[in-house]
């Protein structure tokens, strides 16, 4: 099973360099902190779902900007196994018929969360070394983060 590099870099003038790499497919772009405020926490709520759900399937799309250009995260988990993508949708059009698949993994739910986990720790780790709030311009989501490393401990992670 390929293992998930995930990278939220630290923000920059309400900017965030973000990456996913399988080791043979890899996707890095830029997000900004609006129009979708909730971004960080609905990412923290929707990976604490996927550890704790008893149901066999569970769906979770999550709206993410670079302006113009739009992403969205879908993060699908059918028994313990998730099914993630990132789709990039244009500037302008119908966004819902329009978007490509521009990073696609699946692999077991723990690992996959605790992908997520490490670099949620290491943005967490350096918050006030690199101002975190000034620079996304939006508070740490400390309540969901964790909420979210809770699920992760719990799970033996």
């Amino acid at each position: 099973m390929k293992k998930l590099e995930v990278s939220f870099n630290s923000p920059q003038c309400g900017w965030m360099s973000i990456g996913f790499d399988d080791g043979e497919n890899e996707f890095h772009t830029t997000t900004a902190y609006t129009p979708h405020e909730r971004a960080l926490p609905e990412i923290l709520n929707s990976l604490s779902s996927l550890l704790e759900s008893t149901n066999p399937l569970d769906e979770f799309m999550i709206a993410w900007s670079r302006n113009p250009e739009e992403y969205k995260l879908f993060f699908r988990k059918h028994e313990e196994t998730v099914f993630f993508q990132v789709v990039e949708y244009p500037p302008s059009g119908d966004a819902e018929n329009e978007g490509e698949i521009v990073f696609s993994y699946h692999g077991d739910a723990k690992n996959f969360c605790r992908s997520f986990y490490e670099t949620f720790a290491q943005l967490y780790e350096d918050r006030e070394t690199d101002e975190f709030e000034f620079n996304w311009r939006q508070p740490f989501p400390f309540e969901e983060f964790r909420n979210f490393e809770s699920k992760v401990k719990s799970h033996g992670q």
